[in-house]
């Protein structure tokens, strides 16, 4: 029977410690936050299944809203709309019912991992991914704020440079003594505003590249590891459940519960390693991804700041080019914004 519960040798149940920790892995983020996590989807009870007809036959089990001090004298019968009113409240209830037994089930679960009286099962290898991940894109965030924060200087200076070159420029027609020397540090402002432009492209364009791989990509995936560990809790609360019924008694009654917990255990068993399946195809593909687009991103932001910084603005242009930038001027008001190709 154990055999049958625990699944593939992918994954192993690790009992819980004391201290709460399940061997060598990294704690979750906190108690109220996990029970949080639990609560947060409520039942949908907006939906429902039924159309018409009644619900279950007869309207057994459902509680009148009168409080019976006042008979009816009417004796007209229930109508269809009456039915099927019933009927949807009725599903609405067993909703509930389940939500609740489910939400039941898995806060006691994860109240006795942490409390170190349970277990849970572990794939240590897609764990140790998932942290990684979860690490890569704390560190990612903060190499995207720097670079807004560079983009912003960026903008800042060129501002300034584009102030006092026209400052230059003005002070050249209004000094003939030092006309010559106010006109080529004009020159080299507008020289140096034009290739801060280009740079501020790249910057940009490297930016918004950062910004899509952490809030989309990475995020796309985090959610899909968010529904992982629900249904793993979900999986191990009820394996739990099914564990216990196991080691009772048998008869009559207990085995039709029994029959009911393998059943519903068996469906969040499938849900937990479909889940798992879907996070390791989706960890691939953004390790492939990301390998991918930081590539092309490292290289354009060697390139451009390098070519800048050199003062060499063919090469400056030439990198924008290699990687499909434009840039629009659309105006001396702001500096030029870049759109890709």
């Amino acid at each position: 029977m154990t055999d049958g519960i625990l699944g593939k040798a992918a994954t192993m149940e690790i009992p819980i410690h004391g201290n709460g920790e399940a061997g060598q892995l990294p704690e979750d983020d906190g108690l109220e936050q996990d029970l949080q996590q639990v609560m947060v989807s409520g039942p949908n009870l907006n939906e429902t299944s039924i159309v018409s007809g009644g619900y279950g036959g007869s309207g057994d089990g459902l509680i009148p809203t009168g409080s019976g001090r006042h008979p009816s004298h009417s004796t007209t019968p229930a109508g269809p709309g009456d039915e099927v009113a019933r009927g949807i409240a009725g599903e609405k209830f067993d909703i509930v019912k389940k939500w609740g037994i489910n939400t039941y089930k898995c806060t006691k679960q994860l109240l006795s991992e942490r409390f170190g009286r349970g277990s849970r099962t572990v794939d240590l290898e897609l764990e140790l991914q998932i942290e990684l991940l979860r690490e890569t894109k704390r560190k990612y965030e903060s190499v995207l704020q720097l670079g807004r924060a560079l983009t912003a200087h960026l903008y800042s200076l060129l501002q300034t440079q584009h102030a006092l070159g026209d400052a230059f420029a003005d002070l050249s027609q209004k000094s003939p003594e030092l006309q010559e020397e106010f006109g080529y540090n004009a020159e080299t402002q507008k020289l140096l505003c034009k290739n801060g432009e280009t740079l501020l492209g790249a910057v940009n364009f490297f930016v918004s590249s950062i910004n899509t791989l952490v809030t989309k990509t990475m995020e796309d995936t985090l959610m899909t590891v968010k529904q992982y560990e629900a249904a793993r809790l979900e999986y191990d609360a009820y394996r739990t459940d099914l564990e216990e019924l196991s080691l009772g008694p048998r008869d009559a009654g207990t085995r039709g519960r029994l029959e009911s917990a393998q059943a519903t255990f068996q469906a969040h068993r499938d849900k937990y390693e479909k889940l798992r399946g879907d996070v390791a195809i989706k960890l691939k593909f953004l390790e492939e991804n990301k390998i991918k687009v930081m590539h092309k991103q490292l290289l354009l932001f060697h390139n451009a700041v390098s070519a800048y910084f050199a003062g060499n603005q063919k090469q400056l242009e030439q990198t924008l080019q290699q990687f499909n930038i434009k840039l629009r001027r659309p105006g001396a008001e702001k500096p030029s914004w870049l759109e890709e190709q």
